[in-house]
């Protein structure tokens, strides 16, 4: 049995692989659900083009939150019916979706599944390889091990686009239990 994780540990799977034109198509089906485009136009409205001070001070905020009793933003954040529909999602995957955000114009998320570690990602791959590039872009990042869980873990990360007139408005990252896709891969379940 040791044996066995020592070597999914050294292994990592090939997420490219695994996260299949399939795959990628079907997380674009749930990402279609009109929630998505809804919640992620309301915030780009709202917000506009923010300056970098907005946005680090929102960040900040949301970093200051996940220590306080008060969380105001990030309850805001969780409450809201887009990162519930996300948190369906994440239920129904039974396992293979351990955590799916999305974000708006700005890098800002909209809606989460679960509390993210910050509140911008504007300044991460899984924004810039994605929401500059149009409304199809597709970055998937290269495997970590979750030792917690004992599990390899890769963000798919893509565009998304207003149905109405597919202009690129915001992103979203899914991050795959690759451990489970993988077994479900092998099994065709």
């Amino acid at each position: 049995m040791l044996t066995q994780t020592v070597l999914a540990v050294d292994t990592a799977p090939d997420a490219s692989a695994l996260i299949t034109p399939t795959v990628v198509a079907e997380v674009r089906s749930w990402l279609a659900n009109p929630i998505v485009a809804l919640s992620v136009n309301a915030q780009n409205d709202l917000r506009g083009q923010l300056a970098q001070s907005e946005i680090d001070a929102l960040d900040t905020q949301w970093r200051s939150e996940r220590e306080a009793e008060d969380k105001p933003l990030i309850a805001a954040t969780l409450s809201a019916p887009l990162s519930i529909y996300l948190l369906r999602i994440q239920a129904k995957s039974v396992g293979l979706y351990p955590e799916i955000f999305i974000m708006d114009a700005n890098g800002l998320n909209v809606g989460q599944s679960s509390i993210t570690g910050d509140y911008w990602q504007g300044d991460e791959a899984k924004f810039q390889k994605t929401f500059p590039n149009g409304a199809d872009a597709v970055f998937i990042d290269e495997p970590e091990w979750d030792d917690d869980n004992k599990i390899w873990r890769a963000q798919m990360n893509m565009s998304i686009a207003d149905p109405e007139n597919g202009k690129t408005i915001g992103a979203a990252t899914i991050e795959f239990n690759l451990t489970e896709l993988q077994r479900r891969t092998s099994t065709g379940s």
